[in-house]
C-alpha cells in the first residue's frame, strides 16, 4: 500500500562546489523563514486545527493544503541544507518546485481516538527519528566533502539521506494530522532515472 506522503526525486546528483562550500551561509534566509513559519504554524494554527479535526474527524481541505505546503517547504530546506539537492529552494513550498519533492494525498477521515492520542502514539517514531537525524548529519558531512571533491553527491549517500528525511517528513505529517498513516520503514520514494553525469 502506498503511503499518502511520498518523496519524488528528480535530482541528477550534480553539485556546484561553490554553493556546497558556502551552503551553511546560503541556507540562513531559509532557516529564518522556516523558523517564522514553524512558530506561526505550531503555536497558533495547528492547535486550532487539532481541536477542529478532533471534533469533525477530518481536516478541512484548505488547512490540509496549508500544512502540506509547510511540510514540503521544510523538506526542501533540509534537502538543501544536508546537500541532498543542489538548487536554492523557493520560499513557497509549492509541489514540483524542487528536485527532492513531497507528494501528499488529500485529506481523509481519521479516528478521533488516534487524533486524541496522536502525541503518545508517535513516541516510538520520534525515537527512531532521533537515530535517523544522527545518520542524516553524518550523511551531510560525508556528502559535503564528497561533493566538494567530486562535484557530485554519491548516489548511496543521497539515497540514505533522502530515506532519513522522508521518514521524518512522514512523522511530521502524522503529527500534523495530514494523514492517519504511521511513518513507514519502506522506501516510499518515486525516483526519476538519473541523467548521465558529465565532467
Amino acid at each position: 500500500m502506498t503511503h499518502p506522503v511520498r518523496f519524488r526525486i528528480t535530482d541528477d546528483l550534480r553539485r556546484s562546489r561553490v554553493t556546497v562550500l558556502f551552503r551553511i551561509v546560503l541556507v540562513i534566509p531559509h532557516l529564518l523563514w522556516l523558523w517564522l513559519w514553524t512558530f506561526g504554524t505550531l503555536y497558533f494554527f495547528l492547535v486550532f486545527q487539532w481541536v477542529a479535526t478532533l471534533f469533525s474527524g477530518r481536516m478541512e481541505p484548505d488547512a490540509h493544503s496549508y500544512l502540506s505546503r509547510y511540510l514540503r517547504y521544510q523538506a526542501h530546506v533540509y534537502a538543501y541544507l544536508f546537500v541532498l539537492a543542489n538548487p536554492w529552494p523557493r520560499f513557497s513550498g509549492r509541489e514540483g518546485s524542487y528536485p527532492i519533492d513531497v507528494e501528499v494525498d488529500g485529506p481523509e477521515r481519521q479516528s478521533r481516538w488516534t487524533i486524541g492520542f496522536r502525541l503518545a502514539l508517535a513516541i516510538p517514531a520520534w525515537i527512531f527519528t532521533a537515530v535517523l537525524n544522527v545518520v542524516l548529519a553524518v550523511v551531510a558531512v560525508l556528502g559535503w566533502f564528497g561533493s566538494l571533491a567530486l562535484g557530485r553527491m554519491p548516489t548511496g549517500l543521497r539515497d540514505l539521506g533522502v530515506y532519513c528525511l522522508r521518514y521524518q517528513t512522514q512523522l511530521n505529517a502524522y503529527l500534523f494530522l495530514l494523514t492517519p498513516r504511521y511513518p513507514t520503514l519502506a522506501s516510499g520514494t518515486a525516483a526519476v532515472p538519473e541523467q548521465p553525469f558529465v565532467g
